[in-house]
């Protein structure tokens, strides 16, 4: 629902108290006004450098009194109608008691003369004392069909803006931009290539993500072809992904939880997906969603996710997620971890938008049951040390990439996960040395964590989805070695 639609019935049904949570006041603006026009309301604004303006009139307060706007609000009463005043930016004075005080009576007193107060402000902050006298409204971001008409607006030669599944690619590039940020996306587009394409769109995207300090856009060129193995998770998430949209959007795929030792391909995994199905891969660090305010981080959570929301289609990459969020089990933190954790899981479960997520996990005894639970995954796969013939492909995909000889032997690697046959690899290329030599200065994660990965097969086996063949993951340990059998003679005595 558009804003000014939202917004008119909550004024028709007489809410005096509206906080509109946006980052396009401009456009918010217009759109207020677009509804006081149709429905022949009054409409004024304040903010701190113009004062209280209404349309046609001088301004009615000086410029830098918040607590003289909310006074004057009554002055602006007509006997029939009914008033809008819109307060820009009001987040900054609210914590002043003054302020909490003349916007209480404010609020009740427009029940009576309908006046409106209407707060915008790019984020809520509603002191306690007026939390039950405002509802939040929110300003959402341009969807495809408002893009395409900002495209259309600056586009306006023709082939510069692609037709059929180009045009389609691009759009996927500008969702998630407020409509300022799509319109200098477009318009530098122009500039630098002649056409709108979505490169140009996606380096804006990035852009917007560091300067919220949230997520981290990864955009590489990595596939499937330069990661060894996990054949069953590659056809699994392929075919999810890959398969044409059939409308339904209880039909997405919702995501894959990937369990295993350290250096086995999860992260790697991850970011190859993005190329390979066409999707961006968005990587949320829970580390820089903490704040130090009360509420902070919480908040953080909140608009981080929505953001990725906003950015679908897309891949949403939580890397050693029992680490992100190790709080849970009880710490020192007055429960800010759980509270992060009970949001992220709410989303997971809830969220309705096309984002595909990959958690990744070294210890499953540090996450709760109800984390991997069905229809918050599609699947939870065990991703074990990669088998003779993995290792084959890795060798033979790292030899490539660090340009080793052909005709070196490859060291004895019955311990070695991926990342290690990369750092046999690239030593021997940094040390100028064989492969058997610079085996030496590698020391697998098997054998210096033995005990750990012994009991995480165990707890994978018969639990998880195997990530390298169809089917259950199945453990059988370490058989135990034989007994020698001694032939013994009979006695003679």
């Amino acid at each position: 629902m558009l804003l000014n639609q939202h917004l008119g019935e909550y004024v028709r049904a007489c809410f005096t108290g509206i906080w509109i949570e946006s980052h396009e006041h401009q456009d918010a603006l217009v759109a207020i006004a677009q509804l006081c026009r149709e429905e022949n309301w009054r409409m004024a604004a304040w903010n701190l450098e113009s004062g209280l303006r209404a349309p046609g009139n001088e301004s009615q307060s000086s410029a830098g009194d918040p607590l003289g706007a909310i006074r004057a609000i009554n002055t602006l009463a007509t006997p029939d109608g009914t008033t809008l005043v819109v307060l820009q930016n009001f987040h900054r004075f609210i914590q002043s008691a003054e302020i909490v005080q003349a916007l209480a009576h404010q609020v009740l007193a427009g029940k009576q003369n309908r006046t409106f107060v209407v707060i915008l402000s790019p984020i809520v902050t509603i002191p306690v004392e007026l939390e039950k006298l405002f509802v939040v409204l929110e300003h959402e971001l341009p969807d495809r069909e408002q893009l395409r008409e900002i495209a259309l607006g600056i586009a306006t030669e023709e082939g510069e803006f692609p037709d059929g599944a180009g045009r389609e690619i691009v759009l996927d590039a500008a969702v998630g931009l407020t409509r300022y940020e799509a319109e200098g996306a477009f318009s530098l587009s122009l500039v630098r290539e002649g056409r709108l394409t979505a490169a140009t769109l996606w380096e804006q995207k990035a852009q917007m993500l560091k300067k919220s300090g949230l997520l981290e856009l990864y955009r590489g060129g990595d596939n499937f072809s330069q990661l060894g193995g996990l054949n069953s998770l590659k056809a699994f998430t392929n075919r999810a992904l890959l398969r044409p949209s059939r409308g339904n959007p209880l039909k997405r795929p919702r995501g894959v939880m990937l369990l295993s030792p350290p250096g086995c391909g999860k992260s790697q995994f991850c970011k190859a997906l993005g190329s390979e199905v066409g999707r961006p891969v968005l990587i949320l660090d829970v580390g820089s969603l903490l704040g130090s305010l009360v509420g902070q981080s919480e908040e953080r959570t909140r608009i981080a996710l929505r953001t990725v929301d906003a950015m679908a289609p897309c891949i949403l990459m939580i890397d050693e997620v029992e680490k992100a969020f190790s709080g849970i089990n009880g710490s020192n933190d007055s429960g800010v971890a759980s509270r992060m954790f009970g949001t992220f899981l709410s989303w997971l479960n809830d969220h309705e938008s096309d984002v595909f997520v990959v958690c990744t996990a070294n210890d499953v005894a540090k996450l709760p049951p109800e984390f991997s639970r069905s229809e918050r995954f599609d699947g939870v796969f065990f991703v074990n040390l990669p088998d003779r013939k993995e290792k084959d492909t890795i060798w033979g995909i790292y030899r490539e990439l660090f340009e080793i000889p052909a005709d070196q032997d490859c060291p004895s690697d019955d311990q070695f996960t991926g990342a290690e046959i990369r750092a046999c690899c690239r030593l021997a290329a940094l040390l100028d040395v064989p492969l058997a030599q610079a085996a030496q200065y590698v020391v697998p994660v098997a054998v210096t964590s033995a005990e750990s990965i012994e009991q995480l097969r165990k707890w994978a086996s018969g639990r998880c989805l195997d990530a390298n063949k169809p089917g259950l993951f199945q453990y059988s340990g370490n058989s135990p070695k034989p007994r020698r059998r001694v032939a013994r003679d009979p006695s003679n005595n």
